[in-house]
């Protein structure tokens, strides 16, 4: 095993996407675990739009800041190289909350941790097998409260979350529309993955469009950007209609906050907004796996990986959440 450890630190909060500013490639030795810790070689890391609110100093997020000077926490795949806790031995494969770095140190009686078995596509520990797809399924279900031959609409399509909500909802039976920036992408989410139609934010008046393919309003809004966007959703709601409120990159750069315009719509058409944490419902991976696996195994529903190799970059991988530049599931690969 290596001497060194490399990992990325939040040496301060990043202005907008401006990351090299803020966060800055460190090499240490070689931790050790204590007591009850594990150490990791991280195989791959995945990039989540979410985690830039750990960068802030905001404190009534959903998780609190990273204290500056600390390691960057994000999801990490990788195998045990040293243990000092019973459970674990090496060579276990594992996902957690680790660090951006060559290796993670993990407290496993802190939770967010699991043991998995090897497959086919590593890759999908992440997706639709991870926290991406538990977050969609959830989502739909328990909070869209989708029904078969429902308009359900999700935006930030050709994204992580988004592409297999839209997806999943496809396989129950709905008429998906996606919302996604550029005819690149609008292409293939109609034509890979069989939405019923897709509109290109970038180019397209999304409110008009709505209005003239999805006449009798959404029932369900899977809402993966908060922002602005919610102008042109809110007047093409159906009555009674549901938003689940996934996530909020439009925003989470953004020092000043404001809502919706057309917000008086909650009223005017009985609407439902309900916003979820994923992590709420970390401990249901495998139950929720037993239920969207079968549709992986039968290749009805996959995932576009935007792969980049070698911790030193990272930050080039993780800007492109932000710029839209990614397809996917935006990952890191520092080791097979």
């Amino acid at each position: 095993m290596a001497e060194t450890n490399r990992y990325w630190q939040l040496a301060a909060h990043p202005e907008g996407t401006d990351f090299a500013s803020a966060i800055k490639l460190v090499e240490e030795a070689m931790p050790e675990p204590g007591d009850r810790q594990i150490l990791i070689r991280n195989l791959w890391l995945s990039l989540d739009a979410g985690t830039r609110m750990w960068m802030t100093a905001r404190e009534d997020s959903y998780m609190a800041p990273t204290p500056l000077g600390s390691k960057v926490i994000g999801f990490v795949l990788g195998r045990v190289v040293a243990s000092r806790h019973p459970d674990y031995a090496p060579g276990d494969l594992v996902r957690a909350y680790g660090q951006w770095a060559d290796h993670s140190v993990l407290i496993p009686d802190l939770g967010d941790i699991w043991k998995l078995e090897t497959i086919a596509d590593m890759r999908q520990h992440f997706a639709v097998l991870g926290p991406n797809g538990w977050t969609a399924y959830v989502g739909l279900n328990e909070y869209g409260r989708v029904r078969p031959g429902e308009t359900v609409l999700v935006s930030a399509a050709a994204g992580a979350t988004g592409l297999l909500a839209a997806q999943f909802a496809r396989e129950m039976g709905c008429r998906v529309i996606g919302i996604a920036g550029g005819a690149e992408k609008c292409a293939m989410l109609t034509g890979r993955y069989g939405l019923a139609a897709a509109i290109d934010y970038k180019a397209e008046d999304v409110a008009a469009r709505l209005a003239a393919i999805a006449p009798a309003g959404v029932d369900c809004y899977f809402d993966c950007v908060g922002g602005p966007m919610l102008d042109d959703v809110l007047p093409n709601m159906a009555m009674n209609g549901r938003v689940a409120v996934c996530g909020l990159i439009s925003t989470y750069d953004q020092a000043e906050r404001s809502g919706p315009k057309t917000f008086d719509l909650v009223l005017m058409k009985r609407l439902t907004i309900a916003g979820f944490f994923s992590p709420d419902f970390y401990f249901r991976g495998e139950e929720i796996n037993r239920l969207t696996r079968p549709w992986l195994d039968a290749g009805r529903v996959g995932m576009e990986f935007d792969v980049t190799d070698g911790l030193e970059n990272t930050l080039t991988a993780y800007g492109k959440l932000f710029s839209g530049g990614n397809v996917g599931k935006t990952m890191v690969r520092l080791a097979e």
